[in-house]
C-alpha cells in the first residue's frame, strides 16, 4: 500500500518540489493550499486540501477531509511559511505577530491536528522544515530567524515526547535555496531607514545569492530520506552553506560567528 503524506504549503517552492518528488516515489500525497482553485495547470497532481494554517477551524476541516480519503495518515511535512524583512526596531509588531502566526503557530496547529492519529497507531513520520537561520540569524530578518528557532526547539521537544509512541520527528534545515521565496517576501522600501545603507546592502546580498543557490529538489530528496530512513536523523542540514554554518556555530565563539554573519551580508 502507498504511504500517505500531508505537505503544507505545497503550492510553490520547497513544498511543491517535495510534493512532485514524493508523488514520483509512490507516496499518496495530500497538499495544502489556502485556495486550491487558484492553482494553475503546473501545480503538482496531488490531492489538494484547502487549508489556511493560520486558522484552527481551517486546519481541523482539512484533516477531516483527509480522514475521509485515507484511514491513517502516515507522515506529515510541515513546510508552510514565509519571510518578512526589516529591522527589529522598525518592523511593526503586527508584522512580527503575523510572521509567527504562520511559521510557528501554523506548524503547531498542524501538528496538534495530526499527532493524535499517529500516536494512537504508534507509528508515523513528521518532518518540520526549519532553516539554517535558526542557528545563524539573518540580519534584518530577525523575526523569520526567531520563528525558525522556535520551530527548532518545538521539533526537538516533540521528538522526545513522541519517542515511546514510535513516531519519528526530524528537522530539515535548508540554507540558501533558489525558490520564489524571496519573490513572496515584502522587502518594503527602506531607503528612509535609520539603518541606512546597511539594510539595503543586506537586501542586495540576499537577492544576489538566491539565484545562485541549488533548487528546491535538493530539499525534496532530503525530506524523502527523513521519511523513509529506518533510523531518521534528528537534523538534516541542506545546501552548500550548511557546512560552513555548522562549523562556525560549533567552533567559533559567538562574537566571531556574528562577525562572520556581518561580513557575509556586508553590513
Amino acid at each position: 500500500m502507498k504511504s500517505s503524506v500531508l505537505i503544507t504549503g505545497a503550492s510553490s517552492g520547497i513544498g511543491a518540489a517535495a510534493a512532485e518528488h514524493l508523488l514520483a516515489r509512490g507516496f499518496e500525497v495530500f497538499g495544502t493550499s489556502r485556495d486550491p482553485s487558484s492553482l494553475g495547470a503546473g501545480a503538482p497532481a496531488v490531492h489538494w486540501i484547502a487549508m489556511d494554517v493560520r486558522s484552527e477551524e481551517s486546519v481541523i476541516a482539512g484533516f477531516a477531509q483527509i480522514a475521509s480519503q485515507v484511514k491513517q495518515l502516515d507522515a506529515m511535512v510541515c513546510n508552510a511559511g514565509y519571510g518578512v524583512y526589516g529591522s527589529v526596531e522598525e518592523l511593526s509588531i503586527e508584522d512580527a505577530q503575523a510572521q509567527f502566526d504562520t511559521n510557528f503557530f501554523g506548524t503547531l496547529r498542524t501538528l496538534r491536528a495530526g499527532i493524535p492519529g499517529m500516536r494512537e497507531a504508534r507509528r508515523g513520520r513528521i518532518v518540520i522544515v526549519s532553516s539554517l537561520a535558526a542557528h545563524a540569524p539573518i540580519p534584518f530578518q530577525a523575526h523569520y530567524s526567531a520563528s525558525k528557532g522556535a520551530i527548532d526547539a518545538l521539533g526537538l521537544a516533540l521528538r522526545n515526547e513522541l519517542h515511546p509512541f514510535g513516531v519519528k520527528v526530524s528537522l530539515v534545515e535548508p540554507g540558501d535555496i533558489n525558490t520564489d521565496f524571496n519573490d513572496a517576501m515584502d522587502f518594503g522600501d527602506h531607503r528612509g531607514s535609520v539603518y541606512g545603507e546597511r539594510i539595503l546592502r543586506c537586501e542586495k546580498v540576499i537577492r544576489e545569492l538566491l539565484p545562485k543557490a541549488p533548487g528546491p529538489e535538493v530539499v525534496a530528496r532530503t525530506i524523502e530520506r527523513a521519511l523513509t530512513a529506518r533510523w531518521p536523523k534528528v537534523r538534516y542540514a541542506v545546501g552548500p552553506d550548511s557546512l560552513g554554518t555548522a562549523f562556525g556555530k560549533r567552533f567559533l565563539p559567538d562574537s566571531l560567528f556574528l562577525r562572520f554573519i556581518r561580513s557575509h551580508f556586508k553590513i
